[in-house]
Parts: C-alpha cells; sequence; structure tokens
C-alpha cells in the first residue's frame, strides 16, 4: 500500500443509490397483506415485492383513486 495516493484526477460519480428505494413504515389492513401475500403464493414473487409494483403501476398511470363515502 502507497504512503501517498494522488486524486488530484478523481472525478466525480453519481451515488450508486440514487433513485433506489427507500424503507417507510405504513399500516395495512389486513384484508390488503392477505390479498398480496394470496398472490404472493401463486406468483412466487415476495408480497412487499407485488405491492410496490402495483403502486409503481398507480403512479406511472397517474391513476385516480375514487373515493365514495355514503352520506
Amino acid at each position: 500500500m502507497k504512503k501517498e495516493y494522488d486524486f488530484s484526477k478523481m472525478k466525480e460519480v453519481s451515488s450508486p443509490l440514487k433513485g433506489k428505494k427507500i424503507s417507510v413504515g405504513i399500516n395495512l389492513s389486513v384484508t390488503v397483506i392477505d390479498y398480496f401475500k394470496n398472490m404472493s403464493e401463486q406468483t412466487g414473487i415476495p408480497y412487499q415485492k407485488l405491492i410496490d409494483l402495483y403502486l409503481l403501476d398507480c403512479a406511472q398511470k397517474k391513476k385516480k383513486l375514487k373515493l365514495g363515502w355514503a352520506g
């Protein structure tokens, strides 16, 4: 190992983590978890990944949630 290194020719590179996923805490209903766990068993894809893929699809298609409460 050298005693000194010349870093003057180094170039800045973007972070390999840029654009990656972030960890969040979210409370989901048992019905939602059961639905995706069942789908996970059918497809072999982890249920967390399925939830992420579904939400990503919604975001990319700019889907709007239809809310309606009986009143």
